[in-house]
């Protein structure tokens, strides 16, 4: 009798999974069982959803970061998919704190560009994220903002998403709403709070604390909605990775 011979393998997909800061990879590494690959390089995390293999990376903040980061990982190997995952600032009265956001359409602030992501996880794609370097809004360009049908504002994806088409990799984008973008709270007092890496600036905390202690409530807040924000993100792309 012959042996048994080895079922062929399943052909596994390769996904590239990228976060702004710290504490939006944070909650990923728990439910894609992500390990460090190496203290240096592109592709610092590996782990596995589904039948998908995936390494993830931090980008730092912004619209260059992101666009560098998205550049590096994808000139490391080729990937089948790419997604981005974090937080947002919500405009518009349709999302508040904790929402998922999975937005029909991505679009450049500065150039107009708009891309659109490949829905993922079954979940139904809905309004406009925007993306831009600009951090905060004012409330008439944040009423301008939602007469367009956009429902929030990020500081990385219009980037990648670039990146991405122009290297013909397909790509998709979880986002949840962690502060509200539309009511002014956001200055650049707060963004100081926070360096150009995602990681806190403890001088700056303390000097703001010291100076201004009527918002230490409002940080509070922030930091609140900043959890809940990155579990919601996070719950929803590990998931919709575990069904590719």
């Amino acid at each position: 009798m012959e042996p048994d011979q080895p079922a062929a393998e399943t052909t596994r997909r390769r996904v590239a999974v990228l976060a702004p800061m710290p504490s939006e990879l944070r909650p990923l590494i728990p439910r894609l069982g992500l390990a460090r690959s190496g203290p240096r390089g592109p592709l610092p995390f590996r782990g596995a959803a589904g039948r998908s293999e995936v390494v993830a990376a931090l980008t730092g903040i912004g619209m260059e970061a992101g666009a560098t980061a998205a550049r590096r990982i994808l000139d490391e190997t080729d990937f089948d998919h790419l997604v981005v995952v974090g937080i947002a600032g919500a405009i518009g009265g349709s999302v508040e704190v904790g929402d998922l956001v999975v937005p029909e359409t991505v679009a450049n602030r500065e150039t107009g560009e708009a891309f659109r992501p490949v829905p993922i996880g079954g979940h139904a794609p809905r309004g406009v994220l925007v993306s831009s370097d600009a951090f905060g809004t004012s409330l008439v360009e944040a009423r301008r903002l939602a007469e367009r049908g956009v429902v929030a504002v990020d500081m990385e994806t219009a980037a990648i998403a670039s990146v991405c088409e122009q290297r013909g990799c397909p790509w998709s984008v979880f986002r949840a709403i962690s502060d509200r973008a539309d009511d002014g709270s956001i200055d650049r007092a707060v963004l100081a709070l926070v360096g150009s890496d995602g990681r806190p600036n403890l001088a700056a905390v303390a000097r703001f604390v010291l100076r201004r202690p009527g918002r230490i409530s409002h940080l509070v807040r922030l930091a609140r909605g900043a959890r809940i924000a990155t579990r919601v993100a996070a719950d929803a792309a590990s998931a919709a990775l575990a069904s590719l």
